[in-house]
């Protein structure tokens, strides 16, 4: 009698790359859905992640694909190179190129960071075995046995194997029966022999393999020789990528339409980039397609004809390996040819003889063992090539790549009882849709493949961005039959709600901390990020948890890896949230991406006002930078249209009164804000509008008195206590207090009191401003500031109200590179940044560089646009005394007294006068 059974089981056989992405997303997956499931991960090598091809410990062997297109994740393409800044490599970027090992190190590490979270859910056995047959079961199951006498019954397996191995038919039998050949280089203690002593080498094969060996196995003294039958070494990429451009539309229905097409598309890849690998890049999404559209006969000519090229020219080697190899040939140590080996002898002297491949005596000429003597250790080849070339060397490697046949004894026993049978032209195996098709063409049992098992089928599938693509969608359909009948027989039950009655898609404990969090950020208190962890913490398949940590991480500048969060909160929604969960991470994943966030965000909240998350974001205030061109009456009919379905709440009051204050309506919104206190006195946007209405009314003292008083009270546990402070510096700046300035910045805000955004935007500023107006004598502690900060986050900035300050605190620095570089961000980034920012970066470069008039010029004609930027007027004021700087130092006295007069038009304070008074009549 068969045990029920309460939990499915998947085996995924081999653990090298394919093994661990289809581990890693099986493992987050489920966890996501909730949906219990075995997993046994079947594999003797000792660390997975690394397979063949990442295990290789030497430095020079990198990978032939930059950093930017090597994360485990389809939808979060930059995983890999943040794990590298993570791990050692801090100024590492997309486009450089990381060694094997460490790419194998983040595998493992992925994956072990998967199983940890999937803890509760997801079971993970890891079995250091070789798996040798595969038999049914009952159930419509699967039974693995294994090399040690175990079994492994599976409801579904997947055959994540790698590369055949190479078949190695191109040797003559003697060659293969000798020490002195080497058959499997990348097998543990391979290559000893040849590292052992000087002897020449011969790679058979010009492949990227050939490439890495011949850096391991070059030496003073030796050369190394490679041949092939087209002698190609792959193409370098570029040092810096020439571009993108679209594939083309049409590219034909038969072979010679293709052919033709593609090579036009390269000519005006040439004539546009002056590059051809835009044009093959462009080619890539699509290539599986273009496959599977080709005849048979037209695939079998396509590998004869244009195989050797296109691989030569698609799968490419670092730059720096290209300029190793380069200088490698330049000296003649290594040495490349075209052609095939016809035959192999011994290499004793001069008319040594030769033995052919269908030598008969070589056989009797064997010493012990029927190895023929020559071949013995310690002799030395001479290996003939087509076209008369001989080659004499000790040692002879097979670098020329996987075979088309699977040839394992896993795939023989699938072979051999028909479960699975080869692919197209031979290559791999039938397949469909990463399915193992049986010899009658049906896919009836549970075993799936993907990677370069399924390169007959699909020809481009051994590299990792297609790879993960398809351990994504293997993840998808394992799982799918195990979460729609739980949906469908779960009764509907009551879901949890936010603070102002919003329906949540997760279940009461990760409600819970989903509402702290969004408590914490409606008061502007510290730690909201901790408690949206934790709500993913409880529920990895909460999609509103996710798109709640990406924002404040993005807007906020919190502690939180945002690209993950994002595509956390993007798989998540697919699987799991309403309609109003879906539009927030739309709006987060819009806003974040640069692509019409403003219009997401305003649709959303005229179809869910009460999303207080959503409207916190949309007006300028304390913790986000708002809407660009969010102009005041606007605002205001946004936040008085939602504040009915509030009933009084002191959050949308509080906001009420910080955009009546930059309306200059001071005194209603300095009632406004007294009332949203004596509601929730820890209500931080209540205190920030009123220390707007005490700086833009003049009120200097007594702002100064309450706001000092408010932070070392209810202001202790505010998130951003160090801007409080700088309103209270403000108004000792405008007091002309130099001596309480300094004490503040010192106390407060100097570096390791504050750090990262907040330390550009507020300590960075408010230094600027206090050496502007003479209230800092001395060196400024700018490059302090900046050394708290990220440099991607200072030259690299997301927003442009980031950027904005990051150019202040460069001027301030006196950076001219850093700034051009920002400069430079910006001109690629959004509309408000190439408007704003790139004319304002030239700018400060100008009054760096003593160019006062030209500074001055360029300063004044952004003021009137500078609201695009978000923020307040208060930290947009830094522009303006930017301004006034450079007009008196380049001598416009009287442009600079109208300027005094009409800031002091807006409110008093004895800084400007004192100022005013200075300027020469």
């Amino acid at each position: 009698m068969i045990p029920a059974r309460t939990r499915h089981t998947v085996a995924i056989v081999g653990a090298g790359a394919a093994g661990t992405l289809t581990a890693i997303q099986l493992c987050e997956t489920a966890t996501r859905r909730r949906t219990p499931l075995d997993l046994v991960l079947v594999d003797p090598a000792p660390e997975a992640g690394r397979g063949t091809a990442y295990a290789t410990s030497d430095p020079r062997h990198r990978l032939n694909v930059p950093a930017g297109g090597m994360s485990c994740y389809p939808d979060d393409p930059g995983h890999f190179t943040r794990w590298l800044c993570r791990h050692g490599e801090p100024t590492v970027t997309g486009a450089d190129f990381a060694t094997r090992y460490r790419f194998g190190a983040y595998l493992a590490d992925t994956l072990g960071q998967a199983i940890v979270r999937a803890q509760g859910v997801v079971g993970v056995r890891r079995l250091r075995v070789r798996a040798e047959s595969c038999t049914d079961a009952p159930d419509g199951r699967v039974e693995l046995h294994l090399a040690d006498g175990g079994r492994v019954t599976a409801d579904s397996a997947v055959l994540a194997t790698g590369p055949a191995g190479s078949p190695g038919d191109w040797a003559p039998p003697a060659l293969r029966a000798s020490a002195r050949f080497v058959a499997a280089p990348w097998a543990p203690g391979a290559l000893d022999g040849p590292r052992a002593d000087g002897a020449d080498v011969l790679l058979v094969g010009t492949g990227l393999t050939a490439v890495d060996l011949a850096l391991t196995l070059d030496r003073p003294g030796r050369t190394v020789h490679a041949v092939s039958r087209s002698g190609l070494l792959p193409q370098p990429h570029a040092l810096t990528p020439a571009g993108t451009m679209p594939a083309p539309e049409d590219l034909g229905s038969s072979l010679a339409e293709l052919r033709r097409a593609v090579y036009r598309h390269i000519s005006r890849a040439v004539r546009t980039h002056g590059d051809w690998r835009p044009a093959l890049d462009s080619l890539r999404p699509h290539t599986a397609r273009l496959w599977r559209s080709l005849t048979p006969d037209e695939r079998a000519q396509f590998l004869k004809e244009e195989g050797a090229r296109w691989n030569t020219h698609r799968h490419r080697m670092a730059p720096a390996t290209a300029e190793s190899l380069t200088r490698r040939r330049t000296a003649r140590r290594l040495r490349v040819y075209a052609g095939r080996i016809v035959g192999v002898g011994v290499g004793v002297g001069e008319g040594a003889g030769v033995v052919g491949a269908g030598d008969e005596g070589a056989a009797a000429r064997s010493g012990p063992g029927g190895v023929p003597a020559h071949f013995r250790p310690g002799g030395i080849l001479t290996v003939s090539l087509s076209g008369g070339r001989r080659i004499r060397a000790g040692w002879v490697v097979d670098c020329t790549g996987p075979g088309p046949r699977l040839d394992d004894p896993l795939w023989r026993s699938l072979f051999g009882s028909g479960a699975a049978v080869p692919g197209p032209l031979g290559m791999g195996v039938a397949t469909g849709d990463g399915r193992l098709l049986d010899a009658r063409g049906r896919a009836e049992r549970p075993l799936f493949t993907l990677g370069a098992p399924r390169r007959g089928e699909l020809w481009e599938t051994t590299a990792i961005p297609e790879i993960r693509v398809q351990a994504a969608a293997l993840a998808q359909e394992l799982l799918a039959p195990l979460t729609r009948p739980a949906r469908a027989a779960r009764r509907p039950r009551r879901r949890p709600v936010d603070a102002h009655g919003l329906a949540l898609s997760t279940h009461a404990e990760a409600a819970a901390a989903y509402r702290t969090g969004l408590d914490r950020v409606l008061k502007v208190r510290a730690a909201a990020e901790d408690a949206f962890g934790r709500a993913v913490t409880l529920d990895p398949g909460f999609a509103l948890g996710h798109a709640a940590l990406a924002l404040v991480g993005h807007e906020c500048g919190a502690e939180v890896d945002v690209p993950r969060a994002l595509a956390d909160a993007q798989r998540s929604a697919r699987e799991r949230a309403d309609e109003r969960e879906r539009s927030f991470v739309d709006v987060v994943t819009r806003r974040i991406h640069g692509d019409d966030g403003d219009g997401a965000l305003l649709r959303h909240l005229e179809a869910y006002p009460a999303d207080a998350l959503a409207l916190a974001t949309a007006v300028p205030t304390i913790a986000f930078s708002g809407i660009n061109d969010l102009d005041d009456a606007y605002a205001l009919r946004l936040v008085e249209r939602t504040s009915p379905v509030y009933d009084g709440h002191w959050f949308p009051t509080s906001l009420l009164a910080f955009l009546r204050q930059e309306e200059g309506r001071y005194g209603e919104a300095g009632e406004l804000a007294h009332r949203a206190l004596a509601a929730e006195p820890a209500a931080g946007h209540a205190v920030h509008a009123l220390a707007h209405v005490h700086y833009e009314s003049g009120a200097h003292a007594t702002g100064r008195d309450w706001l000092d008083g408010w932070i070392s009270g209810q202001g202790r546990g505010a998130v951003h206590r160090a801007h409080f402070s700088w309103h209270v510096a403000l108004h000792e700046l405008a007091l002309d207090d130099t001596a309480a300035v300094r004490k503040r910045w010192f106390a407060q805000l100097a570096p390791g009191r504050v750090t990262g955004v907040r330390a550009l935007v507020d300590s960075g500023s408010l230094l600027w401003r206090a050496r502007l107006s003479g209230s800092w004598r001395g060196r400024i502690p700018a490059a302090d500031v900046l050394g708290t900060v990220a440099q991607e986050v200072v030259e690299r900035p997301a927003t442009a109200f980031t950027a904005l300050h990051a150019a202040v605190a460069l001027a301030a620095a006196g950076d001219l590179a850093a700034l051009r570089r920002l400069r430079d961000h910006a001109a690629g980034a959004d509309e408000v940044q190439r408007e704003i920012i790139v004319p304002l970066c030239e700018s400060f470069a100008a009054l760096v560089e003593e160019r006062f008039h030209d500074a001055a010029r360029g300063l004044d004609a952004l003021l009137p646009g500078l609201r695009k930027v978000g923020g307040s007027a208060a930290q947009r004021e830094v522009v303006e005394e930017t301004l006034l700087y450079a007009l008196v130092a380049g001598g416009r006295c009287d442009a600079a007294r109208r300027l005094l007069d009409a800031r002091l038009d807006r409110q008093h304070a004895p800084r400007d006068r004192r100022m005013l008074a200075g300027l020469p009549v």
